[in-house]
């Protein structure tokens, strides 16, 4: 918690806001870097659960990103309190999302023996076409491994740029531009992230 800078004012809070409603983007910088503390803090209600802390820091940031382009102070006392609303949020849509995929069943998975002796899986019985179940069975193993992938071979840049750009792990998708004024950065450079990491990915599906 000490490398977090420390949280703003409520007087400081206020003039950045307004900075940043002016469209000053710099004020955004400041509004995310002093209210990481909050994401932290936040985070912590899920320790007990099997998930990378720095996942939950990654998706919780996005869920803060989203509570300061949202916020509105005419209808909300503090941004803090907002904010951790977003954030529980954000980490509660991907942890639904991460449950309804632990819940797809292998089509190789063992549901049994047949009178022989001999171990059926669920493939050995679906009534329907060779080929179009073969190719399901091709398009889950590249998804799994494309998330594998994300995980393993991009930066976190990287990764929050695909999440947002295609909606993965169940998010709304954006365009360059929105990412470009949510994260502060230009289009142009969220191109270039994009196209990276797509690149980066790409080896791998060849």
């Amino acid at each position: 918690m000490n490398s977090f800078l420390p949280p703003l004012t409520a007087a400081e809070e206020r003039y950045y806001l307004q900075k940043y409603t002016e469209g000053d983007l710099e004020a955004k910088h400041i509004l995310i870097e002093r209210n990481l503390r909050l994401v932290a803090h936040v985070i912590k209600k899920y320790q007990n659960l099997d998930e990378d802390p720095e996942d939950l820091i990654s998706i919780g940031t996005i869920g803060l990103i989203k509570a300061i382009t949202t916020f509105d102070p005419c209808r909300n006392n503090r941004l803090a309190a907002y904010a951790s609303k977003c954030i529980h949020n954000e980490i509660l849509m991907m942890l639904r999302a991460k449950k309804k995929t632990a819940k797809d069943v292998s089509l190789y998975q063992s549901i049994g023996t047949d009178r022989e002796g001999n171990e059926i899986c669920l493939y050995d019985i679906i009534e329907t076409d060779d080929a179009e179940v073969q190719e399901k069975i091709t398009l889950k193993d590249d998804i799994r491994k494309l998330y594998e992938k994300m995980e393993s071979s991009l930066s976190k840049r990287e990764r929050l740029v695909l999440k947002m750009r295609y909606g993965l792990y169940n998010e709304e998708e954006y365009t360059q531009r929105e990412i470009a004024q949510q994260l502060g950065i230009s289009r142009s450079y969220v191109s270039r992230i994009e196209k990276s990491a797509i690149e980066k990915l790409r080896e791998y599906f060849e």
